[in-house]
């Protein structure tokens, strides 16, 4: 099985005529909608609505953006001051997404988006770059081939498609699953990447609550309809941590499977996470109270907090816990005044004594503030 020809070839005649079995139900905006070409609408293949997550200022990367559709809906909520990419390797896909742009951006009231031809797991390679000088330089030996592979190298280190540290949010819609298993790891590690850092992700996808056994990973047809390629549950979430994200959730889970194969169910999934600062772990006296219901909890760094305990955590911390990444679960305590900050943070599970905070404002988590993780 070739996955890529699989999934362009099916992808390519979803651009042509509409693939109702590429589809999981799902209620989107109908104000965003109402604007849309019925085109777009009609062959637009997902299983989720990332667009939800998307907020007024931003950049958004969208992965596997096919027809456009979400991308023209996001387009709606940055506002004049964001701005929206699409991604995708099918030119059939992009043909019909840009066929729509002048239009769209007329009724949005500017050119806020963009979309370019590119691997989702390789997002540093301008693939119209790539053919444009395949053109001039067509490969007919292995010494061709080499000088390729440099320009490639090149191409991604002096004129990335998109730059390191560039988006404020990456969103996709059933597109991860499409992804090679060995190349799912370098998909990760490029989301990673082009996030600023506090950026965030929300990836709409499908996964299995057991894992994919490799005879039904070679059925073509349940591949390129985004079935076989899905991460198993445990091993999407694990996958995003290891990759360095943090506040790894998920946000949107269905009940009712999409699909059961051999007794294996595929449902359809929405995954938050963001990526952390950078920041150095400094202690200016904040804490932070669980409220529970729970008895405690554990971040991803493995600090643990009992509930309705002050807990003594560095700013960095402070600010991701009550940013809203985490919504109302924890309550914030800035100390009374800021002081000259310690060189290390507090070990895990110190408290913080009351008589730190008196007369500071407290802070309840608002899930509307900003996240500043």
């Amino acid at each position: 099985m070739n996955v890529k020809t699989d999934v362009l070839q099916r992808y390519s005649e979803g651009a042509q005529e509409r693939q109702a079995e590429l589809c999981c139900p799902v209620e989107y905006d109908s104000e965003l909608l109402t604007i849309l070409p019925q085109e777009i609408i009609d062959k637009d293949y997902g299983c989720g609505d990332p667009s939800r997550y998307v907020r007024e200022g931003d950049i958004v990367l969208d992965l596997g953006s096919g027809g456009g559709k979400i991308c023209y809906m996001a387009a709606q909520l940055v506002g004049e001051h964001g701005k929206v990419i699409g991604i995708d390797m099918n030119d059939d896909m992009l043909a019909l997404a840009r066929k729509y742009q002048k239009e769209m951006a007329e009724k949005i009231g500017g050119e806020r988006v963009e979309f370019y031809k590119g691997h989702i797991q390789d997002l540093a390679l301008d693939l119209h770059a790539m053919e444009e000088y395949l053109q001039q330089n067509p490969v007919n030996d292995i010494n061709d081939l080499d000088r390729l592979h440099h320009w490639q190298q090149q191409q991604r280190k002096e004129r990335p498609l998109i730059a390191d540290n560039s988006v404020d949010l990456v969103i996709s819609n059933c597109v991860l699953n499409l992804v090679d298993d060995q190349q799912k790891q370098q998909l990760l590690k490029e989301i990673y990447r082009v996030l600023k850092p506090g950026g965030r992700v929300a990836i709409s996808d499908i996964v299995s609550d057991e894992a994919v056994p490799p005879h039904l990973k070679q059925d073509s047809e349940l591949w390129s309809g985004c079935i076989s390629g899905a991460f198993q549950e445990e091993e999407f979430i694990r996958a995003f941590r290891n990759t360095g994200f943090l506040a790894v959730a998920y946000d949107k889970w269905d009940a009712r499977p999409w699909r059961v194969v051999e007794n294996i169910e595929f449902r359809s999934v929405t995954l938050t996470a963001v990526k952390g600062t950078g920041e150095p772990c400094l202690d200016y006296g904040h804490a932070v109270i669980y409220r529970g219901p729970h008895a405690e909890v554990r971040d991803d760094e493995g600090h643990i907090y009992p509930c309705g305990v002050r807990i003594a955590v560095c700013q960095r911390s402070y600010e991701l816990l009550t940013g809203g990444t985490y919504g109302e679960d924890f309550i914030g305590i800035p100390p009374a005044s800021m002081r000259e900050p310690l060189t290390f943070c507090a070990p895990a599970g110190t408290r913080r004594p009351p008589g730190e905070s008196k007369g500071a404002s407290h802070s309840s988590g608002d899930k509307d503030s900003g996240c500043c993780c």
